[in-house]
């Protein structure tokens, strides 16, 4: 037991009242308390501790709440949010959750789709890692460690400053934080070459319910296996990756080139899904789709934009698709050579010519309210599904600003086993459907219906016993529950298929009590 130090009780003070206002329940005092005392400097820690009385709370708070459905009133609020800078303080936490009564949700990015990551419905504390942001890049062993609170951009752009000749197969969104991200699964534009990001991941450090730093050799390979992509906060904390880095050539290319229903679209994407998922695993073609107006009719139509990124230079891209996918009509003047760093700088939806330095501006990423599901397709959808599709995303009153997005399969993702991590998605799934539909405001309805129904229409055309989804587009949807009985009959086989069972074991094993937990966390098996 740690000593108080002086200035404990006043800390303290401060920390629980404002304007002569109280924590209205003696387990917030008591929470506090205990963090405190057990930390080694008091001090320390009630500088990165928030409480709602605290001017910064708000602010903190929303800073990485990326989805505004969860900003209104009525949503339950954090007791207090803690932003540790070092894993003693997080050790702390876990023992003083333990012992109160209080839940933790553990944030890095904050993309969580429900908002799994800062919401719950019992007494919780946000456990926000955005200052444990450390990248460690080792270019001989091509290997680097990173710290779950950093973010893509910023593992990107160390990569980058230390080789142009290593990448990384993570996401094309540049904000997401590493911890959930890979924890999930996470894709990016090289995944048809390398695989997933958890793929690549060789070692870790875990805070486990016991509050004890784990690495791979400590915890097991079993749960190991289980953080990497079912879900680390079912589990416990994760700390940092050690992620294995890939070659990439000194020359990509990148191309974007739109189509819309006027020009044959329906045709294009038919045909895309008999050649994306089955071209040379070098070349990656994502498919994003709108819903917009024809400057031309006036009328509503659907823009696809086919985004391209090739390992490799323009002669060798237009010469493949020239001979496997002629329908899209690609030319040298769609195309761009560049750095593997520069095309992460436009995947990244900035303009053109920037560099990579804009990776490093933390400013306010743009954020609406959204509702996301997806899909695997298992065999291409026809030409009659395309265009009832098509109907759905046309339906501009209900639909708001919806995307669909297709990610193609194949190459790598077919190569590595359904039972390599618990991300079982692998040969067999053509391509990933992501559904999101983005509104302003707080009210749900009628946007989250349209995608319900959408998601229904789409149940004939996709993977079906289980239909299959996304961990990292969770859905809640799918189901909620705590027990085994809840999860195995509705979400876990959606997210896991056969993993799920071997899942719920190291869960049992690692935390019998259930202390992680979320609305959608790995169950124990009693």
């Amino acid at each position: 037991m740690k000593l108080k130090t002086p200035y404990f009780f006043l800390i303290l003070f401060f920390l629980v009242l404002s304007e002569d206002q109280v924590v209205s329940t003696n387990t917030n005092g008591d929470f506090l308390e205990c963090v405190i005392h057990n930390s080694d400097n008091s001090t320390s820690i009630s500088e990165v501790i928030y409480t709602q009385n605290n001017s910064s709370y708000t602010s903190v708070l929303q800073f990485s709440m990326n989805n505004l459905r969860f900003r209104s009133p009525s949503t339950p609020k954090p007791l207090f949010i803690i932003t540790p800078v070092d894993e003693s303080q997080i050790q702390t936490v876990v023992h003083c959750s333990k012992n109160h009564g209080i839940e933790i949700r553990t944030r890095s990015g904050g993309h969580d789709f429900e908002g799994l990551s800062y919401v719950s419905q019992l007494p919780f504390v946000i456990l926000d890692l955005i200052n444990l942001r450390s990248i460690t890049i080792d270019t001989q062993s091509a290997t680097a460690w990173v710290q779950a609170g950093a973010t893509l951009r910023e593992l990107y752009y160390a990569i980058a400053q230390n080789s142009r000749n290593l990448g990384f197969p993570g996401g094309v969104w540049y904000a997401l934080g590493l911890g959930g991200h890979v924890s999930g699964g996470g894709y990016g534009a090289m995944r048809r070459k390398y695989g997933l990001a958890a793929d690549n991941v060789i070692d870790a450090q875990f805070i486990n319910v016991h509050g004890k730093i784990l690495n791979r050799k400590t915890m097991g390979e079993d749960l190991f296996w289980a953080i990497r992509g079912g879900g680390g906060s079912s589990f416990g904390i994760i700390l940092s990756w050690k992620i294995k880095l890939v070659p990439v050539p000194e020359t990509v290319t990148v191309s974007t080139i739109a189509r819309t229903l006027e020009q044959n679209l329906t045709k294009i994407i038919h045909k895309w899904q008999y050649v994306a998922p089955k071209i040379h695993k070098d070349l990656d073609i994502r498919v994003l789709m709108f819903s917009v107006i024809d400057p031309n009719t006036g009328n509503r139509t659907i823009r696809a934009t086919f985004e391209t990124l090739f390992l490799g230079g323009i002669d060798r891209l237009l010469q493949l698709m020239e001979l496997e996918f002629p329908e899209l009509g690609l030319k040298r003047e769609d195309c761009t050579e560049m750095s593997w760093i520069e095309s992460v700088v436009i995947g990244s939806s900035f303009t053109n010519g920037e560099s990579p330095e804009i990776l490093l501006k933390r400013t306010a990423m743009p954020k609406n309210s959204f509702k996301g599901k997806s899909d695997f397709a298992t065999h291409p959808i026809s030409v009659e599904g395309l265009e009832g599709l098509w109907e759905f995303y046309n339906d501009k009153i209900e639909a708001g600003m919806a995307l669909l997005v297709l990610t193609p399969y194949g190459g790598k993702m077919d190569e590595i086993p359904e039972s390599a991590i618990p991300f079982p998605h692998r040969l067999g799934s053509l391509y990933m459907i992501e559904y999101l539909v983005v509104w302003d405001g707080n009210e749900t309805s009628p946007h989250i219906s349209w995608i319900r129904s959408l998601y229904n229409y789409m149940a004939s055309y996709v993977s079906d016993s289980p239909r299959a989804a996304y961990l990292n587009y969770n859905d809640l949807d799918l189901g909620v529950g705590a027990t085994y009985a809840e999860a195995s009959s509705s979400w876990g086989p959606k997210y896991f298929k056969i993993n799920f069972n071997r899942l719920v074991k190291v869960k049992t094993l690692v935390d019998p009590s259930n202390f992680f937990k979320h609305e959608q966390s790995i169950p124990t098996s009693f």
